[in-house]
């Protein structure tokens, strides 16, 4: 048996307990740091919407609106490295501008020329990082509970896992962070199949190195080794203005407030807007079929060429 098939083989058997919610075939692709985990679905030759998770997420969060879009659009989604069933390297840095080196590297080697960005969490600074780099290659954004330049302020909680000792400790021996999420995030809770769903990849320490890395790597002031990225990134936003932009916010978000939201629309005084004020941080499990919804209608409206 090859490398490739084993890899398979081994990602059937991690998602077989809730496949019903995950049907889709593993892919992947050698990036920086190790084996990355990605799923494409739908038409080859269809319009490319490319789904960028969070922390402590994985494509397993996109999973309702690809089962649906992917009858006519390519749907990508990838596990960025630590995450989900992606490798899990200790040593490796994880930093920003290293997810967006992987991002691309996938883009390179699908040779997706015009795609959309479909973001929640750290995948707006990473998407948006990619369209820093490559921005003739986006075709439109549709961003969810995200933020993608500097001035962040991380709640008290999130703050608490970056107290050295203690915040690892939290993480990555009681995974206090992804626990904590599948009730903090949602505001009607999850079913028992999606809990099971969102926690898997993050059974043990060593799986949950990436939950960690990424509260570490908020750059929360200048001096931060990501906020140099997070600058370039935010300055590249003035590129994208024109671009059609769908804004979808659960309002009860307790981390990407409705303050993030509103400085999308200053940036973005065109974008679509929708307001879900009885939804939290995971606004497509609140809402999932009302999220479908509008982003069918605002990929219909702005149908590109794939």
């Amino acid at each position: 048996m090859t490398a490739t098939a084993t890899r398979e083989q081994l990602a059937r058997s991690r998602v077989s307990p809730f496949a019903a919610e995950y049907p889709f075939e593993p892919r992947f692709v050698e990036v920086d740091g190790g084996t990355m985990h990605y799923v494409d679905e739908g038409p080859r030759d269809g319009e490319v919407l490319l789904f960028l998770h969070g922390n402590p997420t994985w494509s397993f969060l996109w999973r309702n609106l690809i089962r649906a879009l992917s009858q006519r659009y390519r749907c990508i989604a990838p596990d960025h490295i630590g995450c989900g069933l992606s490798d899990k390297p200790q040593d490796w840095g994880y930093r920003l501008a290293q997810h967006i080196d992987n991002v691309a590297r996938l883009v390179e080697q699908l040779d997706i020329q015009r795609l959309t960005l479909v973001v929640h969490d750290w995948g707006g600074a990473i998407g948006f990082g990619l369209a820093e780099r490559k921005p003739a290659r986006i075709a439109r954004a549709v961003v969810m509970n995200t933020a993608a330049f500097t001035g962040l302020r991380a709640p008290l909680r999130i703050r608490a896992c970056r107290i050295p000792g203690f915040g690892t400790v939290a993480v990555r021996g009681f995974n206090a962070f992804a626990r904590a999420a599948t009730f903090m995030a949602t505001e009607r809770g999850l079913s028992p199949l999606a809990r099971k769903g969102l926690l898997a990849p993050y059974s043990n320490w060593a799986e949950r190195i990436a939950t960690l890395r990424f509260v570490e790597d908020i750059p929360l002031s200048a001096a931060h080794p990501s906020h140099p990225t997070l600058l370039r990134i935010e300055g590249g936003l003035s590129e994208l203005r024109e671009i059609p932009m769908c804004l979808i916010w659960g309002e009860r978000d307790w981390c990407f407030t409705p303050e993030f939201r509103r400085e999308w629309e200053r940036r973005f005084p065109g974008a679509e807007s929708h307001k879900f004020v009885e939804a939290g941080h995971w606004v497509t499990e609140d809402a999932p079929t009302e999220v479908l919804a509008l982003v069918e209608s605002f990929l219909r409206k702005h149908s590109v060429a794939p």
